[in-house]
């Protein structure tokens, strides 16, 4: 697949693909003129240029960063466009009451491979007190100098994860992060879960009950729980997945209308306006979902392999190939709770329904090599 099609004045699409290397962005950069106030902020592991973005002259300082695990591009792309609508008259009155400065690719060399890791193999999100790594020496020094009164920590999560103990899908989880290990509601907690309280209302009209609560136990080598611990309200956004959207290009249309709506309440001076007990009420994420499900398989009567809904689920892994990113289906055998986003009939397929899970010859070489057939994404 080619990643890079041009369309509409030969600029670079970046819906083909969930794939957003360093090369990538600099083609978008440079075709939307999107290079006026870029800084050059410090280099990764690798030696990539490492990029903010300046943009306002309010009085209300906001620091964005995005990411900081390489394999997660969809708020970055919805960073980018925020960055294009700063350009529009509707943003004139954000330009005015806020400064932004925002880094699109803290882990360049990991979104150069599409891995979660930058290139000593560590997670930047579990470094925030040892500072073992460039790149987070970097955030660190913009933290530092920019003394930011908000934070967006921008994120992506797997396809597993519900809203609540539903089968619907998150397809956008916050997280106002704790500051200790009692999870105190401080004032710079309490100033992000308003945030988060004014982006849900505005989110549950055009995708409700899909928006989740990520889990906030402490920990404070996370950049957001330390960041917080030092009295900066901070708010983690994880896009998550929407039906059939496995290019997240709807997904992240919902992170840029949160982006915007969170601004305009710090913006407009509003935050106080949003109940606190109204973030308790966005329901927590479950682990409920898997990619397929394929049920009504033929199992054997003895072993681990025969399972009361006699199904079976998949969860793809994602992995870079050339330009692009491929979905690998992985099997699970696991089916207590679960549902799957794509539900396969194995009795309405010829080259399914005869197939039987035994434990002394588990066929799961064919069936893996069928499933990946049927599914197209």
């Amino acid at each position: 697949m080619i990643v890079f099609t041009f369309v509409h004045m030969k600029k670079l699409d970046l819906n083909n693909s969930r794939l957003l290397t360093p090369t990538m962005l600099d083609v978008f950069l440079k075709e939307n003129d999107l290079l006026d106030t870029l800084t050059t902020i410090g280099s990764s592991a690798q030696g990539k240029p490492i990029y903010s973005y300046h943009k306002g002259n309010g009085p209300f300082k906001v620091l964005m960063w995005s990411q900081m695990h390489g394999n997660e591009s969809t708020t970055t792309k919805a960073m980018l466009d925020f960055w294009m609508y700063l350009k529009t008259p509707a943003a004139f009155n954000l330009l005015d009451q806020c400064t932004f400065v925002m880094i699109p690719q803290l882990n360049p060399d990991g979104s150069d491979a599409y891995t979660r890791f930058n290139a000593n193999e560590v997670d930047l999100n579990r470094d925030a007190i040892e500072l073992s790594q460039p790149e987070s020496i970097v955030l660190r020094s913009v933290y530092d100098q920019f003394e930011p009164h908000y934070c967006f920590n921008l994120h992506g999560q797997r396809t597993v994860f519900t809203a609540g103990n539903t089968y619907i899908p998150a397809t956008i989880s916050f997280l106002a992060p704790s500051a200790d290990k009692n999870r105190t509601v401080t004032a710079a907690r309490e100033l992000a879960m308003g945030l988060i309280v004014s982006a849900n209302n505005k989110l549950q009209k055009s995708i409700p009950d899909a928006v989740g609560r990520y889990d906030d136990s402490f920990n404070i080598n996370c950049v957001g729980d330390y960041f917080t611990s030092l009295n900066t309200p901070t708010v983690l956004f994880e896009a998550g997945h929407f039906k059939d959207d496995y290019h997240r290009i709807i997904v992240r249309k919902h992170v840029l209308e949160a982006i915007i709506a969170m601004c305009n309440t710090i913006a407009s001076s509003s935050i106080t306006d949003f109940n606190v007990n109204s973030y308790f009420e966005i329901p927590e994420n479950y682990k409920n979902l898997r990619d397929v499900e394929i049920f009504n398989i033929k199992t054997s009567t003895e072993g681990n392999f025969k399972t009361s809904a006699n199904s079976v689920f998949y969860q793809f892994k994602e992995l870079k190939k050339g330009a692009d990113v491929v979905f690998i289906p992985e099997i699970e055998l696991l089916d207590e709770g679960l549902k799957g986003l794509l539900k396969i009939d194995a009795q309405q397929h010829d080259a399914l329904k005869n197939i039987v899970l035994d434990p002394l010859n588990p066929d799961y070489e064919n069936l893996t090599k069928t499933i990946s057939l049927l599914i197209y994404v």
